[in-house]
């Protein structure tokens, strides 16, 4: 009798504790990092409500909802999602034209296109994103958060210089001593106590706005349900998704270069859909990933899980309607030394120094500062890093179209030439091809050695059609050799099938 062998038990796969539940020093810095990046989102939530055209409630809402949402649904651990510039700036026309019924809507839309724009593989461009466009885009943002920073201290009380001042020291000063507590909390905590305490006269977080004082309330966009609806809002929830997934996935990949681990893109792609679903059902304005408060929590407080995101979100809420007397009490000074700090700590230094300067590509550092210049002047990040993408394609292209060369070798009987092509024919480099040849003065029979290039495009093939056609005129007959297989099955399926190529 054969017994059977036993099969394997089928163990259950193990839940795979988190490293803040194992480990209090992690659980302390997730929780120190989320209430940091809290405080920084209340001024924030209220100003990018105010370029919306909507009540202050709204951005907090949504930056709520953002933060909780992405924490579970993100691709990429500790980075921040809450109510930003670059969406209020592209449904503030929404909200005025139409009102804000048609604003949620249009919020919801943009999720919808953001999940499918995901599935399809959108994320999947930012490889197209070159690294001086990448430099370009985190420089510009430094300046950016700076520059905007610079109002807070333009026709202030004299209080707030002292006090921001203050702020400063600390926050450079204090991680000295210990890193135990987050600075930047240490400086809110410090100059809100010495501004209570001394009845100093300075602007606070209550001058931007009422907090909310209950939690947002789920529903539906207030507007008919026609194609006539969908056809307002669509142009503006397509450029909110696109404006949103960029700088998502932008940050993501900064966040990643930080922290020296990967994320995955699509799965923040649609999580950010997801995200911008569930905040324009409970009446919130939408939102992305915010790199200021990203910075702040990843590289100022040293933040790295989903804990910090999730308690983000959670801690403004409680701050909003718990505590919200005394939120309202925080000097703008101190949030703004916070912020000048993290521009400092977020520019790439490196990459405008001298040494750097000196070895790097004329092109790529022409690339680098136009994406600055851009982002700078639109205050727009999309609108820099695609520009900047442009511009770095157009300078790769004309340094490649320089790769491609022509020698010439004559046979010692005189009765054959050989032409050999190096580089890649693509557009940029065929245009110049047909002017490398003798036609009038070559011998008879003419071979074209293409045994080390490439043919990528149609105008390549045009270009050797173009080289043939015109021996001919000569009475002369050209010979196409060394192509690979690729190149061979594109030349073959084109040559002589280009309108206008002779």
């Amino acid at each position: 009798m054969i017994t059977p062998a036993p099969q394997p038990t089928a163990h259950p796969r193990r839940f795979r504790r988190p490293s803040w539940l194992s480990d209090p020093r992690v659980l302390r810095t997730e929780v120190l990092g989320g209430l940091v990046v809290a405080l920084a989102l209340i001024p924030e939530a209220i100003s990018f409500s105010v370029i919306a055209g909507v009540d202050p409630a709204i951005g907090l809402f949504a930056s709520f909802t953002m933060a909780v949402t992405i924490a579970f649904v993100g691709g990429r651990p500790a980075m921040i999602s809450a109510a930003t510039g670059a969406v209020a700036l592209v449904i503030a026309p929404m909200n005025r034209e139409h009102g804000f019924g048609y604003l949620i809507a249009t919020v919801i839309l943009a999720g919808v296109l953001q999940i499918v724009l995901g599935a399809l593989g959108v994320a999947r461009l930012l490889r197209f994103v070159p690294r001086s466009v990448m430099v370009g885009f985190v420089n510009g943002l430094a300046v950016l958060i700076f520059l905007t920073q610079l109002r807070e201290l333009t026709g202030v009380p004299w209080p707030v210089y002292p006090l921001f001042a203050a702020g400063v020291a600390l926050l450079v000063l204090f991680p000295k001593v210990t890193r135990a507590v987050p600075a930047p909390l240490v400086s809110i905590v410090a100059l809100t106590a010495v501004t209570v305490a001394a009845g100093i006269a300075a602007p606070t977080v209550g001058d931007r706005g009422a907090l909310p004082s209950s939690l947002p309330v789920p529903g539906l966009p207030d507007v008919p349900f026609t194609l006539d609806t969908l056809t307002t809002i669509a142009p503006y929830a397509l450029a909110m998704a696109l404006v949103g997934l960029m700088e998502s996935l932008m940050t993501a990949r900064l966040v990643d270069d930080i922290t020296d681990t990967r994320s995955s893109k699509t799965r923040e792609s649609v999580g950010q859909g997801v995200a911008n679903i569930v905040t324009g059902f409970l009446g919130g304005m939408g939102g992305c990933a915010m790199i200021g408060q990203t910075m702040i929590n990843v590289r100022v407080s040293g933040a790295r899980t989903r804990l910090s995101t999730f308690l983000a979100g959670v801690f403004l809420m409680v701050l909003c309607v718990v505590f919200g007397p005394v939120v309202s009490k925080i000097p703008m000074a101190a949030l703004v030394a916070v912020m000048v700090m993290v521009s400092v700590a977020t520019f790439d230094w490196h990459s405008v120094a001298p040494r750097t300067l000196r070895r790097m590509p004329a092109g790529e550092i022409t690339v680098m500062v136009l994406t600055v210049v851009v982002v700078v002047v639109t205050q727009n990040l999309a609108i820099g890093v695609v520009t900047g993408s442009l511009v770095a394609l157009g300078v790769f292209a004309r340094r490649v179209a320089r790769s491609a060369g022509v020698t010439s070798v004559h046979d010692p009987d005189g009765s054959t030439v050989v032409y050999r092509v190096t580089g890649n024919l693509f557009f940029a480099s065929a245009d110049d091809l047909a002017h490398r040849f003798a036609y009038a003065t070559d011998p008879g029979r003419v071979v074209i050695d293409l045994s080390a290039a490439q043919v990528w495009d149609a105008s390549s093939v045009a270009a050797l059609d173009a080289v043939e056609a015109r021996y001919a005129e000569h009475g002369k007959t050209v010979e196409i050799s060394g192509l690979d297989e690729r190149s061979a099955r594109l030349h073959s399926t084109l040559t002589g099938e280009l309108v206008g190529s002779g």
